[in-house]
């Protein structure tokens, strides 16, 4: 058995090393020989593998880089036994490697496919609420990432209502701030592009992207 400080340590290395597992990148670079951060929207994420790859290659990245932050939070919980506080940080640990991986220089993604997976590890019964809203706004906008966004947002309140738990509550509302900082300058590209957020948030169809 490992003393407390030392299973820390070792869960927040891990986290890190998880996280900073480049999924997409690895799988452009194999499939079409592309780097993923200079092309589409230069995120380093499953949306961007999704329209410049091929759909089964985005779902394979999305379910690696969902996995990679529920397995840190896993191995902090269930192998190395740490507290509550520490698997929390090893979830937000691996987010930041996602965004921050060493092994590219620690330019990465925007944080959301492991946010979910960090979410959904903790509080399974809000997948129940948030995919329901996802798929109707994805029908109704055909724009999956605000879609995805703003069904995330049902989690700090089934933290509450499900789970009454107020660590959740904390860890869900501060973690989906990440995403949303690091998706700004974005969201300000879009708007550019498309003319007017109407158009942006509205889209003709699911491959209409700026």
């Amino acid at each position: 058995m490992l003393n407390e400080p030392l299973a820390i340590t070792i869960a927040f290395i891990i986290a890190y090393l998880l996280g900073s597992i480049p999924a997409a990148y690895i799988v452009g670079r194999l499939i079409k020989r592309i780097d993923i951060r200079q092309v589409g929207s230069r995120n380093m994420g499953a949306m961007n593998v999704f329209y410049n790859v091929g759909f089964l290659y985005g779902l394979l990245v999305l379910l690696i880089d969902i996995g990679k932050a529920a397995t840190a939070m896993a191995i902090a919980r269930y192998w190395l036994e740490t507290p509550i506080a520490a698997e929390l940080i090893s979830g937000a640990i691996a987010v930041l490697g996602h965004s921050f991986p060493i092994w590219l220089r620690f330019r990465g993604g925007k944080g959301g496919a492991p946010l979910i997976g960090t979410l959904v590890f903790l509080m399974p019964w809000g997948i129940i609420i948030a995919f329901p809203i996802f798929v109707l706004l994805t029908l109704l906008t055909r724009f999956p990432t605000l879609s995805y966004s703003l069904a995330l947002l049902t989690f700090p309140f089934v933290a509450w209502l499900r789970y009454d738990n107020i660590d959740y509550v904390l860890f869900s509302t501060l973690m989906l701030l990440f995403p949303v900082i690091r998706y700004i300058p974005r969201i300000k590209e879009m708007r550019t592009k498309g003319g007017s957020w109407k158009h942006v948030i509205l889209r003709r169809n699911i491959k209409d992207r700026f």
